[in-house]
């Protein structure tokens, strides 16, 4: 299981559920959360903005941070949740979410997924850097991005709800 959060929840989520891998995608300038004293999880820590074009002193999705996020997923032996967070919970995290989904089933539509992921979440607006960049990398022609279009914006939220993904559909 996925478990998708924002920041602010990430402690009880850890708590609650006992992950064996954490991923933490903040920007540049926030701090990382230290989870030793919390859980004993693997700990993905990538550092970018949440933009889509290059904007002066922000940083953008690269393919090395989502090369990063694939191997951690990759290694992830799904015994255990994975907790993917961002700032909101709205736009990386949910980016995340999608792109370890497709990488670890190879075999389903990206539509099926991403509509999946719009009915956890109605706020969810994966990052389309991130998406276009994984699209690439997974060989997926294009159909990552276009799934991801296909379900629109998700609805205006300050801060996204807390949802679960199964790893399979």
């Amino acid at each position: 299981m996925i478990i998708v959060c924002p920041l602010n929840k990430l402690e009880k989520i850890v708590d609650d559920h006992n992950p064996s891998h954490v991923v933490s995608l903040l920007g540049a300038q926030s701090d990382m959360p230290d989870l030793r004293e919390r859980s004993d999880a693997e700990h993905l820590k990538l550092s970018f903005n949440d933009i889509s074009n290059p904007r002066e002193d922000l940083v953008l999705p690269g393919a090395n941070h989502i090369d990063a996020l694939l191997q951690f997923v990759a290694a992830w032996e799904q015994q255990r949740p994975m907790v993917i967070h961002c700032f909101a919970g709205v736009s990386r995290s949910t980016a995340a979410a999608y792109i370890a989904q497709c990488a670890l089933n190879d075999t389903l539509d990206e539509l099926e997924l991403a509509r999946h992921l719009r009915a956890a979440s109605p706020s969810a607006t994966p990052n389309k850097r991130m998406v276009e960049l994984a699209d690439l990398t997974l060989k997926r022609d294009g159909k990552m991005s276009a799934a991801i279009a296909s379900i629109g914006r998700g609805a205006d939220a300050w801060e996204g709800n807390v949802f679960n993904l199964a790893v399979s559909i």
